[in-house]
């Protein structure tokens, strides 16, 4: 019974004119895998901002001041409008949440639209 499983169907098959295989077959060093920064929320306030609208950025987890600063700078050359990094969040005027969604994809993080 351990016979009929030991049949190889290709055997008969020949490699003539196929190129050969890698030798050793080794990743692409240059392509790695996307990693998920985290979950960030992208919410738009005019409370308390005399009636102008801010889309505001928080939940940042494990990066520092720096890389907030050049995320915050990317969004505002993109947006064409002012912005700063201030108590740890991201704030871009106006209602910007499309463009700052497709940048922080961009960037890995994972961004959801939270609240108004």
């Amino acid at each position: 019974m351990a016979d009929e499983f030991s049949h190889n169907p290709f055997a008969a098959l020949s490699g003539a004119g196929l190129p050969p295989g890698p030798e050793n077959p080794t990743p692409n060093p240059s392509h790695k895998p996307q990693k998920n920064r985290g979950r960030v929320d992208i919410i738009r306030q005019n409370a308390g901002r005399g009636g102008k609208t801010v889309t505001v950025v928080k939940g940042f987890v494990g990066i520092g001041l720096p890389e907030k600063e050049s995320l915050a700078r990317a969004m505002q050359k993109v947006c064409g409008t002012g912005g700063t990094v201030k108590d740890g969040q991201i704030e871009i005027q106006g209602d910007k949440r499309e463009e700052v969604a497709r940048i922080l994809t961009e960037a890995n993080f994972r961004p959801v639209f939270a609240g108004g």
